[in-house]
């Protein structure tokens, strides 16, 4: 496997610091919603109603009033944020830059489209097949990706929120993390598997079912990291998956409401 990263010079930071400062990076972002997944899992497990039963909603509503609800949800999406700029900040180790370090840039766009596109095709068509046969084994809850449509802004926050989703996770969980494990010493291998789980265990909260799918889409997208050292395709692939599953809900909802039901 090929690895990722600029060939200049990297200044050296000690094992304390890296280890040190993933843990602040992950507490402060996907760590914490790993955590809080869990959390969550073990309330829906011990209510005494088969998962299967209940339900979560990934892109509620944040309030009654039209412009306030705008107003949170747009907030939401841009405070999210923050999060990848201080893991750029992070990797930004002069002389390196950190965007051409982990490959999320514009060097190469016509190739990074098609691997984007390619990527969402192999993962989300056997993704929604994984999903209903989750649904009718009982193992994941009825997630609901949106409320639907009932504002003229709503499809373009949902694609806001698909956008946060697909930057923050590979970013931080692939570019990032990567990087600082690799710089600890960790085999390519271990660091495809450390990051997946952590990719799973975020969306405990939907259930067994979306653990086990985006551990496997986590040990895809981290070996075609390692392959191409790019993490613009991997974003272009979720940012596809996200708004296809966010727009498209409240249609396939109507469609095939025993799936959703």
């Amino acid at each position: 496997m090929s690895v990722p990263g600029d060939s200049a010079y990297v200044p050296r930071l000690s094992r304390a610091r890296i280890i040190t400062e993933v843990v602040i990076v992950l507490g402060l972002s996907l760590g914490a919603s790993a955590v809080y997944s869990i959390v969550s899992l073990i309330a829906d497990a011990t209510k005494g109603t088969p998962l299967a039963d209940q339900s979560t909603q990934l892109n509620p509503p944040q309030a009654e009033r039209e412009w306030l609800d705008f107003t949170y949800q747009f907030l939401g999406v841009v405070f999210a944020l923050f999060a990848v700029a201080l893991v750029l900040y992070l990797l930004a180790q002069p002389p390196l830059n950190p965007f051409r370090r982990i490959g999320f840039d514009l060097s190469r766009p016509g190739r990074d489209v098609l691997a984007g596109v390619a990527l969402a095709a192999v993962i989300g068509v056997p993704g929604l097949a994984f999903f209903a046969a989750t649904r009718l084994l009982g193992i994941t809850l009825n997630v609901q990706a949106s409320s639907g449509f009932p504002y003229w802004w709503s499809v373009a926050i949902l694609v806001l929120s698909a956008l946060r989703a697909a930057l923050t996770e590979e970013i931080i969980v692939v570019g990032y993390l990567f990087t600082r494990l690799r710089e600890l010493g960790w085999r390519p291998w271990t660091i495809i598997i450390a990051s997946a789980l952590l990719r799973g265990s975020y969306h405990l909260y939907q259930g067994w079912g979306p653990f086990v799918g985006n551990a496997v889409m986590g040990v895809v997208f981290g070996w075609c990291y390692t392959r191409w050292g790019r993490t613009m395709p991997l974003v272009i692939a979720h940012a596809i998956l996200d708004v296809v599953s966010f727009v498209g809900y409240p249609l396939a909802a109507a469609w095939w409401p025993g799936l959703f039901g």
